[in-house]
């Protein structure tokens, strides 16, 4: 057999995924968050980007509407890169003093007259909330105790976690102090006699029987359910803990009535509050009987590219180095032009989307949840004519800002499920509607998941117990034995 070497042409097709390409899919997934980490992270490493003051750059309210969205061309980054000259306006504008109206209008509302010149200003004046610890040590360096016990009790105040519960062991703590853990046990009880109820307790029975006794309610019914039947409890079968217990059923009501007034978590309240905030990426705004689509931009650097650097680029230099310098910034150059592209590509297509949303969901911003229609990422994607993956990676830890409140835009997005009319419903107004029959609902006779399923066809809405069932469940809706209420 001879060898021999042939030469063969062969044509096909490849989607290439440039670098340019990653970057514009990577910052059309990001959140408003990560986008501005990511931009300050970019300003910091390349340092032909700068940000654009913003007495510079001309407010943009909304995006022109247009048939098509292409990437910005060269004119636009280089509209984006033009310095306006600052004027002095505004310098004549006068300031408001806010401190002569807080020394003159305190919280009260009532104007009076300070003769203090040098008294504290208002700011001066807030309070800080203290934490769980500060109480605590607060309380025990009032306490008649000994050094030895002092030590203690910072060591089991230092072991408390947000919800008030000791995490060490009476045996880790003797052992790392060097005492006997029956000195520890008695530092513990002063602890726990402590504000709030409850504190510094082991478990969730000591938590309740403490603060039963400091309360003053430690009834035989109440000691024995909590030591024995908190399971019963929280199930509400009190039948079973009458008849085990041997008490009339209006003993334990009384008892239930007593351990359910308590707080489990008795450190919760001194707990850091976390206030989490949604900055939404676009508005929609109502005006008279239509809809007006603004962008957020506030808080997302502008960006432009250096004037100082792109002089370099035309100057005439000749010393040695100049010709690799120039490479550098050519380089730098077109990754900073196409990151001011690919953010001005990520705000038209959210632009484009919500305006799709607004289109399809009409109805659900003139007249509620119940008129929510279902929708999938096809429909959005046939709509704007783009891809279902663009579509997911847009609605993707977004949020839009609307006269019915805020919500990330794939809420917008649900399952269809079809009335006994023929049309259909989106699963969300399903679940509001559970949640409007559980809201109204006798709480001594709550509607079991078969009642529901009836009512709701009632409505037109035919659809099996067990679906029910899980829709109660992703709305946090307990089942009818839980919601029931026997005082």
């Amino acid at each position: 057999m001879a060898f021999e070497l042939k030469q063969n042409l062969k044509l096909s097709q490849q989607l290439v995924m440039t670098p340019q390409l990653q970057q514009a899919i990577k910052l059309l997934q990001l959140s408003r968050l990560e986008l501005t980490d990511l931009i300050t992270q970019e300003m910091e490493e390349n340092p032909l980007l700068e940000e654009v003051a913003s007495e510079e750059y001309p407010e943009e309210t909304t995006v022109p509407e247009s048939d098509t969205v292409e990437i910005a061309d060269r004119e636009e980054i280089k509209a984006v890169e033009r310095t306006e000259e600052i004027t002095g306006e505004g310098d004549g504008k006068e300031e408001f003093d806010w401190n002569s109206y807080l020394e003159d209008y305190g919280p009260t509302g009532v104007r009076y007259d300070r003769k203090d010149d040098e008294a504290p200003s208002w700011d001066n004046m807030l309070m800080v909330k203290p934490s769980l610890t500060d109480h605590l040590m607060w309380q025990l360096k009032l306490s008649r105790v000994t050094d030895a016990e002092m030590k203690i009790g910072e060591q089991v105040i230092g072991n408390l976690d947000n919800n008030g519960y000791l995490v060490a062991s009476i045996e880790e703590i003797a052992k790392q102090e060097g005492v006997e853990e029956s000195f520890v046990e008695g530092v513990l009880k002063k602890v726990q006699e402590f504000d709030p109820p409850g504190i510094a307790a082991r478990d969730i029975k000591e938590c309740l029987l403490i603060q039963a006794r400091i309360l003053g309610v430690l009834t035989p019914v109440v000691e024995l359910i909590i030591n024995g039947h908190l399971k019963d409890l929280e199930t509400k079968n009190y039948t079973n803990i009458s008849r085990k217990l041997k008490v009339p059923m209006t003993e334990v009501l009384q008892a239930v009535c007593i351990i359910s007034s308590m707080d489990p978590k008795p450190g919760s309240v001194y707990a850091e509050e976390r206030i989490d905030t949604i900055t939404p990426d676009v508005y929609v705004l109502k005006s008279g009987d239509e809809y007006k689509i603004i962008l957020n931009d506030d808080g997302l650097p502008k960006l432009r590219i250096s004037n100082f650097y792109k002089e370099i680029m035309g100057g005439g230099n000749t010393y040695p180095d100049a010709e690799s310098g120039r490479k550098y910034i050519r380089e730098r150059m077109q990754s900073a032009t196409w990151l001011i592209k690919s953010i001005q590509q990520r705000q038209r297509t959210i632009y484009k989307v919500t305006e799709s949303i607004l289109k399809l969901q009409r109805d659900f911003f003139d007249y509620g949840i119940n008129y929510l229609k279902p929708l999938v990422l096809r429909d959005i994607a046939d709509d704007v004519e783009m891809h279902e993956s663009t579509i997911s990676r847009v609605v993707t830890n977004k949020y839009m800002h609307t006269p019915r409140g805020i919500f990330e835009l794939k809420y917008f997005f649900s399952s269809r499920i079809q009335r006994t009319s023929g049309d259909a419903v989106a699963s969300k107004s399903v679940k509001e509607e559970i949640k409007k029959i559980v809201s109204a609902e006798n709480p001594k006779k709550p509607y079991s998941d078969s009642d529901i399923v009836d009512m709701l066809k009632k409505s037109g809405i035919a659809i099996a117990r067990r679906t029910v069932a899980k829709y109660r469940e992703m709305t946090g809706i307990l089942p009818s034995s839980k919601r029931k209420k026997y005082f």
